[in-house]
């Protein structure tokens, strides 16, 4: 079936393309000018994904996600300005499934759209034989990681990831040990085009610490190597 995604962001430029781009690859448009047009369509109608921008008049991106949280837990990529750090904790905390900032490769919008929906698809229901091939989990020491369905553990509780960081982790720990540089990681998680500075990848290995440092607080199974990279360890 035809997936349907729903597109809220006052710059119209960024709708237009952005719709244009996704029809393109097959996907039905919606388009919003900002959040309190899209909520509630959004609850009435919910699409298959939607891709908010956060600051936008009326209602912004975070008020609408948290009001479409009382209703529907309807996948959702946040759209940021590169500077919009707390915005962006705020959303992934609220329930986001992850975030772009902007400005944004069209290309690597839809790879990660194509990522959470099939992520959403196979929790639904378990693959069958005639399913094509999935990634093997992954089990090394206290961390395990399904990437068919992208859910991570860590001594057994739930750590959730966004699909960036998701990718970020299963790059370091598919060969724990070896020294992963911040080019490695970049292509990894964004098989993309689009410029990326060395602080974005960073962010993401400060958010990922953060987030495993709340279910154990001794968490230091990652490790940075000054000047060269990052370790994952599987006895951390």
């Amino acid at each position: 079936m035809t997936a349907t995604i729903a597109l809220v962001d006052d710059d119209r430029n960024i709708l237009q393309s952005l719709s244009i781009a996704l029809q393109a690859e097959g996907f039905v448009t919606r388009v919003y000018s900002d959040g309190e047009a899209a909520l509630k369509p959004l609850i009435d109608n919910p699409p298959d994904l939607a891709v908010f921008d956060i600051k936008m008049p009326r209602m912004d991106g975070l008020e609408l996600l948290r009001r479409l949280r009382e209703k529907s837990q309807l996948p959702v990529i946040f759209l940021t300005s590169k500077d919009d750090e707390i915005d962006e904790a705020l959303g992934l905390a609220m329930g986001a499934d992850d975030y772009i900032a902007k400005p944004f490769s069209q290309r690597l919008v839809i790879a990660r759209i194509r990522a959470i929906l099939r992520r959403v698809e196979l929790n639904r229901s378990p693959p069958n034989e005639d399913d094509e091939p999935v990634a093997e989990p992954i089990t090394r020491g206290r961390l395990s990681m399904d990437p068919a369905r992208h859910k991570v553990g860590w001594d057994g509780k739930d750590v959730t990831l966004t699909v960036t960081e998701f990718l970020i982790l299963e790059t370091l720990a598919s060969r724990p040990g070896i020294v992963r540089s911040r080019n490695q990681l970049m292509d990894a998680a964004y098989q993309d085009d689009v410029y990326i500075d060395d602080r974005t990848i960073d962010s993401h290995i400060k958010r990922l610490r953060r987030k495993f440092r709340e279910v154990d607080p001794d968490f230091d199974a990652i490790a940075t190597l000054y000047g060269a990279g990052y370790r994952f360890s599987d006895d951390g």
